[in-house]
């Protein structure tokens, strides 16, 4: 039976988009909240912010972890952890306030953790 390996350097990058992803979420749900109260129950739903941290961490664990294997460096893997449990922290905090601060946040860093596994493969 033949596995579907996925190169490091892609999962980083598609890593890097669900970050993407994330902060455009966090972006469209601060402006759209501003403009349109109503949209803010689906988008501010506590469910997305669970669901795309899981996603975070498994593709995360998967592409970081991978990587220090290949290439042996820990510095990405501990850059994107670092990110990461800026995310989980911020799922901590009440809705609003600071909460997307600390979201765009950990999630910057996370992008920059795969960056730089992604920079360690080349």
């Amino acid at each position: 039976m033949a596995q579907l390996i996925i190169p490091t350097h892609r999962l980083d990058r598609l890593a890097m988009a669900l970050s993407g992803l994330c902060l455009v979420h966090c972006l469209a749900t601060a402006v759209l909240l501003g403009l349109l109260s109503a949209a803010g129950g689906w988008l501010g739903s506590p469910l997305i912010h669970e669901v795309g941290l899981t996603l975070a961490m498994i593709l995360g664990s998967i592409a970081l972890g991978r990587g220090i294997r290949e290439h042996g460096h820990v510095l990405p893997a501990l850059v994107g952890l670092f990110g990461l449990g800026i995310m989980g922290y911020a799922l901590s905090l009440t809705e609003g306030g600071i909460e997307p601060l600390f979201t765009v946040l950990g999630v910057s860093i996370l992008a920059l953790g795969h960056r730089l596994n992604a920079m360690a493969a080349d």
